[in-house]
């Protein structure tokens, strides 16, 4: 597979309510001010068929999802993403802002359903070999702060509708992940005033691009 420039590939990650989406238009503003072209994209989700991936792995069902169901499709959406959009728009020199990539996988299917790192990490280099992201924004938020939101946006899916226990555990993977991935991974205080929030961000990109 042909080798991609991952520098300008940034992901966003965080809990349900944490506010990711408002903190993607603020990079997006930010690398356009600057006359940069911007893909904005999603994970689960981002083309057509994870997309529909996307739905199956959030609806709400009877039939009890097993963990390694559940990660497969992440990965297979996420592999489809990746060659579909990802690759394509870094390979053009467009910045790409994703909202969760494979932290979320480390985090939920990881630390949340307790599924082996040693698989996950196995599965990224199917899905995306050497395409992982430069700089990744941790929205942090306390977990019932996060789902107090989340709950006021809309009706729960399959992953809101778990216990706290779960998002508990969530949440401190991804302090892990934070502690593991220092140079990458820039914690952002998600339960602060929003203007401290885009302050933050906003450092973070031109202490890295500017």
């Amino acid at each position: 597979m042909t080798a991609v420039d991952t520098t300008r590939f940034v992901t966003l990650e965080g809990l349900e309510g944490a506010g990711k989406s408002t903190a993607m238009a603020f990079v997006r503003e930010w690398f356009e001010a600057r006359g940069e072209s911007v893909v904005t994209t999603r994970e689960p989700g981002g083309t057509p068929l994870a997309e529909e991936l996307r739905h199956v792995l959030k609806a709400v069902r009877d039939e009890p999802v097993a963990e390694s169901t559940e990660l497969l499709l992440m990965f297979a959406a996420r592999a489809q993403h990746v060659e579909r959009v990802i690759r394509p728009a870094l390979s053009a020199g467009h910045v790409v802002v994703c909202d969760r990539f494979t932290d979320s996988s480390r985090a939920y299917q990881g630390a949340g359903r307790g599924m082996s790192s040693e698989v996950i990490e196995q599965l990224a280099g199917i899905a995306h070999p050497g395409c992982n992201p430069s700089l990744t924004f941790w929205l942090d938020v306390p977990v019932e702060l996060g789902l107090e939101r989340a709950a006021a946006r809309e009706a729960a899916d399959r992953f809101e509708q778990e216990a706290l226990a779960f998002f508990e555990r969530v949440r401190e993977g991804f302090v892990r992940l934070a502690e593991q991935y220092p140079e990458r991974l820039v914690r952002v205080d998600a339960s602060a005033p929003i203007d401290a929030v885009r302050a933050r961000i906003e450092s973070t990109l031109e202490a890295r691009y500017g």
